[in-house]
């Protein structure tokens, strides 16, 4: 598949919202307007150090998207990344776009001077796991999660 991976520009809103929402619903979470205004803005404030990406097939349609930032390593002393969200169109999996979608991922680590960039994804989502076992290497780390009833 000939796919092209760009950083998110403000005319693809339409494209990042359908491939946004079915992430969302990917993962059974639900997606309003307000969470999809708060993570655009997100993205263009220039003050925040959180990027995105789209990955978009030859025919200019938005077929994958990637979320990632920045964030301190306090034993490192200096900034790593991390990974988000990424969501490739169900129609358009095992064709190489989640790949290329890391490779792009991979030079704006390297832009950004951040020695890794890493991320968690669910125990049971075995098919994004196994493009994860392929370009990248599997922590030791367990996560955990305190929830605040906020």
């Amino acid at each position: 598949m000939n796919v092209s991976v760009k950083a998110l520009h403000t005319g693809d809103r339409s494209a990042w919202e359908v491939l946004y929402k079915g992430y969302a619903e990917f993962y059974n979470m639900p997606m309003t307007d307000e969470t999809l205004n708060t993570v655009w803005q997100w993205i263009f404030d220039p003050n925040n150090r959180f990027f995105a990406l789209i990955a978009k097939d030859e025919w200019g349609n938005g077929v994958g998207l990637m979320h990632y930032r920045g964030m301190p390593s306090p034993l490192r002393g200096a900034e790593v990344g991390f990974l988000d969200d990424l969501f490739v169109d169900p129609d358009c999996r095992s064709r190489g776009v989640a790949e290329q979608m890391f490779a792009r991922l991979q030079q704006e680590a390297q832009a950004q001077n951040w020695p890794f960039v890493r991320w968690i994804t669910a125990e049971n989502n075995y098919r994004a796991r196994a493009v994860y076992d392929r370009i990248a290497d599997k922590t030791l780390w367990q996560t955990y999660q305190l929830n605040t009833d906020c």
